[in-house]
């Protein structure tokens, strides 16, 4: 019997590994799919029912990623079509009393800017973006020191180098939203770059005044403005925290904020390498 166990053990084994395959193989394409909502469909070769489970997940994949574009296309075009009443109004308000003329033109103006913000926020959405091979604190170096050049205090304090696959474009834009209102709100930005076997870590302190534990979610959400006189100041209609973590998670990472002990806030965005 130990004889015939040592002889049956490798076929077995080879037997194991056959019948496991696509099985590492959905779980491979399911976190890919995570990560890049654009990722290239299933090869349907091979037995018939993983054939057939291959066109499922294929099936699955094209449905959702219709379903988002459906999504997007219709927050374009409301947002689009909106553009005309607020035309006529900005024409009409010419005739409005004058103690009642300058508060609805910023309204309007407001409205405008948020529409504007929707809009390019649905076309950064629904580009397909091209993904490299690039090294993340070259990346945030170069932020730094085109912000530091305008005379902001943006600096590296720690830069392990860390290669990830993603969008430049994308991830320029993330980073630059965070930088910018680190120093907006905080005074200053101090970038740590750091990288595990999986992920790469990117934190950004400022010195600011911080925010309340209920709004270090909130202020993710797409319009939302803890501080809405501050922000209409500043020229901020709520849309860079939410492009932030939009961003973030299409590459299978993520983005949140936390208040530090010794005060200010801390970002942190977390991607796979």
């Amino acid at each position: 019997m130990v004889l015939s166990t040592l002889a049956l053990a490798p076929l077995a084994y080879l037997f194991a590994r056959r019948l496991a395959a696509p099985i590492a193989l959905f779980a491979a394409a399911s976190e890919r799919l995570g990560r890049d909502p654009n990722a290239p469909p299933l090869a349907t070769n091979g037995p018939a029912e993983i054939a057939v489970a291959a066109r499922a997940f294929n099936d699955m994949q094209e449905r959702l990623g219709r379903y988002v574009e459906d999504r997007v296309a219709m927050v374009g075009a409301i947002a689009h079509d909106l553009r005309t009443p607020l035309t006529r109004l900005r024409f009409r308000v010419e005739s409005a009393p004058e103690d009642v003329r300058a508060k609805m033109a910023d309204d309007i103006a407001e409205m405008e800017a948020m529409i504007s913000g929707a809009l390019a926020f649905v076309r950064d959405a629904t580009t397909p973006s091209a993904r490299t091979r690039l090294e993340l604190s070259s990346l945030l170096e170069s932020l730094a020191d085109e912000m530091h050049e305008t005379g902001l205090d943006v600096g590296v304090d720690h830069a392990e180098r860390v290669v990830i696959n993603g969008d430049p474009v994308a991830l320029r834009r993330l980073f630059n939203n965070l930088l910018d209102n680190a120093v907006k709100y905080g005074g200053e930005a101090r970038v740590r770059v750091s990288g595990t076997s999986d992920q790469a870590v990117v934190e950004i302190d400022d010195r600011g005044p911080g925010l309340p534990e209920r709004e270090l979610e909130r202020v993710f959400e797409p319009f939302h403005r803890h501080d809405s006189s501050r922000c209409r100041e500043t020229g901020g209609i709520g849309l860079g925290l939410a492009v932030v973590r939009s961003v973030a998670r299409a590459h299978g990472g993520d983005a949140g904020l936390s208040n530090r002990p010794e005060g200010g806030l801390r970002a942190r965005v977390t991607l796979p390498v």
